[in-house]
């Protein structure tokens, strides 16, 4: 037969031998801590702050250290909703900031400040708007840089104690009313418009100015060639006169060829349609005389006077351009004929030996 009473006592050591484990368990269980890297842990012994945790294995002792939730030790971003400011100038904007900051020292951000966001973000918010207040919105508009540094440097400063550090402070978005972004936009409008507008009178005015020098080096040009064909010319003209006058002196012409030729030219003086009276010359009659002695002793003009008497110079009255111009062609074919007659005469009258 069976003994109750220790079978009774076998199952209370194995319930006890049980109870055991689990509290061995347990107790292993607390008194070991592994602490992620980039975390700390805040330990509290009897509820008093007895150290900080690193990153790795930690050991507690059991039922009187209590480990505290982990800090992260990362540097965080943090976005705020937009916030109303008013500037200087009685203008209600909506600013976005981002913070970035980090935990330095987790006890202080466990025992220095019940909640470090919110109290960064009501920092940020009152820092802000007493900056912004003292500035424009041009100003607000156009010195984010000095903002920024303004917020950073008295977020970190406020933070500090907590075991916080402000490394950036940024605007996110900087959105005035509608109405002033009517009004912005219509002015940066009216701003292009007039440089546009300078620009244009700016090209128009270049352009007249390359256009007027290109016509004044074009006058000047034409001018050069102008010039180089004037010379040009009359070292031609020069060059064709002193050829003619070599030409003459190398022919030695005599009086009766310049007679005949002075003759040709007289017509010629009086064709001017402007010519109204035209004297006749004293070196007229001259010729005459030298065409008659040459062919043999006729005279184109009329008799032949004497030796001493001027005809030309008795006769110099005023003559009408017409009467001029046919007495000098009368007496240019006068000459003709005379010419005529003594080549005629010098062809029959030749040697006796050629007869």
């Amino acid at each position: 037969m069976v003994d109750v009473g220790a079978f009774i006592g076998q199952i209370f050591v194995v319930v006890l031998l049980v109870v055991l484990a689990i509290f061995v368990i347990v107790v292993i269980f607390r008194s070991i801590r592994i602490i992620p890297q980039a975390y700390a842990g805040v330990v509290e012994r009897l509820g008093r702050y007895q150290r900080t945790l690193q990153p790795g294995l930690n050991l507690l002792v059991p039922f009187v250290d209590r480990l505290r939730p982990l800090v992260d030790m990362r540097e965080q971003v943090v976005s705020f909703p937009p916030q109303p400011v008013i500037t200087e100038d009685n203008l209600v904007v909506s600013i976005d900031t981002v913070v970035y900051f980090q935990v330095t020292d987790a006890r202080a951000a466990t025992y220095e400040i019940a909640n470090y966001l919110s109290a960064v973000e009501q920092l940020t918010t009152t820092t802000l708007r007493n900056v912004v207040g003292g500035l424009n919105l041009e100003e607000a508009l156009t010195s984010r840089d000095n903002i920024n540094g303004q917020l950073r440097v008295v977020l970190d400063e406020a933070t500090g104690k907590w075991g916080l550090r402000v490394s950036r402070v940024e605007l996110k978005a900087i959105d005035p009313p509608l109405s002033i972004q009517d009004s912005m936009e219509k002015q940066m409008r009216a701003e292009r418009d007039r440089r546009a507008a300078i620009l244009t009178a700016e090209g128009s005015k270049q352009s007249q100015i390359l256009e007027a020098e290109g016509r004044r080096q074009a006058e000047i040009l034409r001018a050069e060639g102008d010039k180089q064909a004037a010379v040009l010319r009359a070292q031609g003209e020069a060059e064709a006169i002193e050829m003619v006058f070599s030409a003459i002196h190398v022919g030695d012409p005599d009086d009766k060829l310049l007679a005949y030729q002075y003759l040709q030219t007289l017509p010629k003086i009086a064709e001017s349609a402007s010519s109204k009276m035209w004297i006749i010359p004293s070196e007229f009659t001259e010729a005459l005389k030298g065409i008659g002695d040459a062919f043999g002793g006729r005279v184109a003009a009329g008799p032949r006077r004497g030796a001493g008497e001027r005809p030309a110079r008795e006769s110099t009255g005023g003559k009408t351009a017409e009467e001029a111009v046919a007495a000098a062609r009368a007496a240019a074919s006068a000459a003709d004929e005379i010419a005529s007659e003594a080549m005629t005469t010098r062809t029959d009258v030749s040697p006796p030996d050629q007869r």
